[in-house]
């Protein structure tokens, strides 16, 4: 029986005939010691045919194709058009050898060619792949080290997935944030405790809160400078009047020692470094809540901000917990106890990190694995929804999280929750029409900034033809204005002569008028001339 040896290279496949089987005796270590030698392996291993990639995009497909064990249409092709044909009925005097028994599987199962993949098989793939490049006649020295670099680096890239506008990453890299602060802050103010507790031992037992002890250290200093001046400002940080008193009243009977200042400058500075940090805190968790309410708001409503990040953190990416069954998000977080259990034989975990969920700590002891088990199914649901929904709403969240309270009342007290097909139809109708209301808004926001840029374009025509007839420049912008106004002057310059004699006879009559005018005005001063005179002269 013939073998084809298929061989998926950085430049095209390649499908190469191996002769001398039976010679060999199918013998792995013969194989092995004579993969080195290109005279012995040259012999033994031909080539039958080659299919080059078209591009490095082509390239980077197929190898996504064939890692995943799925068979391309051109490696389809190129295999029927390559190997024998086999007729109907009958079975093929030859197997394809192929590297991963994956892709052999697919191959067996869409064209029926027989597949093998053991070790023989590998080691014959592998002088192959040493000796290639003297199998291919027009590849020059240099041109498959730069495809398989090129391949690879693309190949790395895409199989990392990296993406820019992964906005899972934020989440996963503010909940480990958020947990080191937590550890930081608890240690740093059990310190400012110790520390502060050598000058003002009693404030401990007065005052629990460690941000409320760190904001008093700051704001007390030197316990003897503490009088009733300062009452208002207990009062303020502590916010209960009596236990402004009693920190007053501790103060002036205190047994701890008294502190330096430069031992005081640094209690405080130690206190203002604690006081940021825990506020840091607040601001960070408010900025988890917000991205968890836009990348995962259904998972969020449903468990809570925190719990729902950790999940997603420890998947990798909310489409790795989307992918995964409810039965391993309900243990996600708990691997050691379950390889330990298996290990000894012993009852395996029933919750994981879905234990720091309030469902979980409001359920009985005994229906606690049954409490973990259906909130893994509603997460494993609300997951999906958010990772593969174009929009996002909280409506399947809310509606889940009443089922969940449901199942609680029903292990309480017996009451009867309702079926799933409600609540996923009650669902769907809010979830469209809270879309209803969404593209009404979108509309009427485009309708009033359509509004606001007509008026704006009509002031601004106002504005121009207003300074046009200023300037005197009244002339029209665009040329098919233009045009139309020079076909009017054409059509109509009988008109236009017509109107320029009148205009001119006009004229001429203005003139003569105001002639006559000037004649009458001069007339009229010379008599009045002539009188003065006379009057004069009779005087």
């Amino acid at each position: 029986m013939a073998l084809y040896l298929l061989y998926e290279s950085a430049s095209g496949y390649g499908l190469f005939l191996a002769h001398g089987i039976d010679e060999i005796g199918q013998n792995t270590e013969a194989v092995r010691n004579s993969v080195t030698d290109l005279n012995r392996f040259g012999k033994v291993v031909k080539l039958a045919a080659f299919n080059p990639f078209e591009s490095a995009l082509d390239a980077l497909n197929q190898q996504n194709a064939v890692s995943e064990g799925q068979m391309t249409d051109e490696l389809r092709n190129f295999l029927e058009l390559s190997l024998p044909k086999v007729k109907e009925g009958k079975k093929a005097k030859f197997s394809l050898g192929v590297v991963d028994p994956k892709i052999g599987s697919h191959i067996q199962e869409e064209t029926k060619i027989p597949c093998q993949s053991n070790e023989f098989v590998s080691e014959l793939i592998r002088g192959v792949r040493l000796h290639f490049d003297r199998f291919i006649d027009n590849l020059k020295p240099g041109d498959l080290e730069k495809a398989q670099l090129g391949l690879g680096h693309s190949y790395s890239r895409a199989k990392v997935k990296f993406n820019v506008n992964r906005e899972d990453n934020m989440v996963i890299q503010a909940i480990f944030l958020l947990d080191t602060l937590d550890k930081d802050v608890n240690t740093f103010s059990m310190r400012i405790r110790e520390w502060y507790s050598w000058h003002f031992p009693e404030l401990v037992k007065i005052v629990n809160d460690n941000y409320l002890y760190a904001k008093l250290a700051k704001f007390i200093e030197d316990k003897s400078e503490l009088s009733e001046d300062k009452l208002e400002g207990l009062i303020e940080i502590l916010g209960d009047e009596d236990k402004a008193k009693e920190v007053l009243e501790a103060a002036k009977a205190s047994m701890g020692q008294d502190l330096s200042p430069v031992d005081l400058i640094n209690v405080k500075m130690f206190a203002q470094r604690v006081m940021e940090l825990a506020e840091y805190r607040k601001k960070l968790f408010d900025y988890l809540a917000t991205k968890m309410g836009d990348i995962a708001p259904n998972l969020a409503a449903l468990i809570g901000e925190v719990v729902g990040a950790r999940l997603i953190s420890h998947a990798g990416s909310l489409t790795n917990l989307a992918k995964c069954p409810s039965s391993t998000l309900q243990i996600l977080g708990a691997e050691k106890a379950l390889f330990r259990a298996l290990k000894t034989k012993g009852n395996t975990p029933k919750y994981g990190l879905i234990f720091h969920s309030s469902f979980i700590g409001r359920a009985s002891a005994k229906n606690k694995g049954r409490m973990a088990r259906y909130l893994a199914n509603k997460c494993s649901i609300a997951s999906r929804i958010d990772c593969f929904s174009e929009s996002s709403t909280t409506s399947f969240g809310d509606k889940l999280r009443e089922q969940v309270e449901e199942r609680l009342d029903f292990y309480d007290k017996g009451v009867a929750p309702r079926k799933n097909i409600d609540v996923m139809k009650a669902a769907m109708e809010t979830a469209a029409n809270q879309e209803m209301d969404v593209d009404k808004e979108t509309e009427q926001s485009t309708k009033k900034s359509k509004k606001k840029k007509s008026k704006d374009n009509d002031e601004a025509k106002a504005d121009d033809k207003e300074n046009a007839a200023t300037n005197g420049d009244a002339e029209p912008k665009s040329g098919k204005k233009k045009k139309k106004r020079a076909l009017e002057e054409e059509s109509t310059p009988a008109e236009n002569g017509k109107e320029n004699g009148l205009n001119a006879e006009n004229g001429t009559e203005k003139k003569k008028k105001k002639s006559k005018d000037v004649e009458m005005e001069d007339v009229a001063a010379v008599s009045e001339g002539k009188k003065k005179k006379k009057k004069k002269s009779a005087e």
